[in-house]
């Protein structure tokens, strides 16, 4: 998939340094439009541009602070310049979200700074128990809408939360590691990505501790993902879908 697996160290958080540019008139400062590639699914070229870093910043939902009525979640995607790539929102019904939890299927449609779906994570209704390793917990990933370029699946173990990311094929290209415990007080919580033989770290999953007040009342947080700037951006967009689907088992 065109890149070394090394070891790299990466930073325990991730800080956005000051941004130039002059934001819009809505206050958003979105990602200059890259060029189209060649072989490349029309909106990962901003993945290409020498990116190594995705910083993911989950909205604020006034009801959900003030009820605790579960809503869509809607999220943010920045480069490490603050600059938005993406902006992706979850569509899920009602019941659904209140009912289900942590186990509740869903579809997350990301877009573009033109307004274009370009990545799409789908998550099927899953047991989520570490009793029932027949039925583990399962991303599709679709770049564009309707085309797979790859799956995030959950991998059984006794204690620790581990996942595999495939490729369009389902053949294994890295693996994930959890902590064994993932509530933290006042520290981030890391996932390594590793290589298939988990001998080498090759980049990170990375939950944010946002404040005590935050993160007692609210269940709006802020992730980050690092990866190899030569990773395929294939592999890179199902990195993005790994997050998502570990922010919504684990956070």
């Amino acid at each position: 998939y065109g890149f070394q697996a090394q070891p790299m160290g990466v930073p325990g958080g991730f800080v956005v340094p000051p941004v130039q540019n002059q934001p819009t008139t809505d206050r958003t400062i979105w990602m200059p439009i890259p060029p189209s590639i060649p072989n490349c699914p029309p909106g990962l070229e901003y993945l290409t541009q020498q990116i190594d870093q995705i910083l993911i910043h989950q909205q604020l939902e006034l009801l959900e602070i003030v009820i605790g009525f579960e809503q869509n979640n809607k999220y943010e995607l920045k480069n490490a310049l603050g600059q938005r790539v993406y902006f992706a929102a979850e569509d899920t019904d009602c019941l659904t979200r209140n009912c289900c939890g942590p186990s509740r299927p869903f579809n997350i449609r990301i877009i573009d700074n033109l307004g274009q779906e370009v990545i799409r994570l789908q998550r099927p209704l899953r047991c989520s128990a570490c009793c029932c390793p027949c039925c583990l917990q399962e991303l599709e990933v679709q770049a564009p809408p309707g085309r797979t370029i790859g799956y995030v699946v959950q991998n059984w173990h006794l204690y620790l939360p581990k996942f595999t990311i495939q490729d369009e094929k389902r053949t294994d290209i890295l693996k994930i590691t959890g902590p064994c415990i993932v509530c933290r007080c006042c520290e981030d919580v890391h996932f390594e990505v590793k290589s298939l033989d988990e001998t080498c770290t090759v980049g990170r999953i990375s939950k944010q501790w946002t404040g005590l007040v935050r993160e007692l009342f609210t269940d709006s947080d802020n992730f980050g993902i690092s990866f190899p700037m030569d990773l395929d951006v294939n592999m890179k967009a199902v990195m993005i879908g790994a997050c998502f689907l570990i922010v919504s088992l684990s956070f």
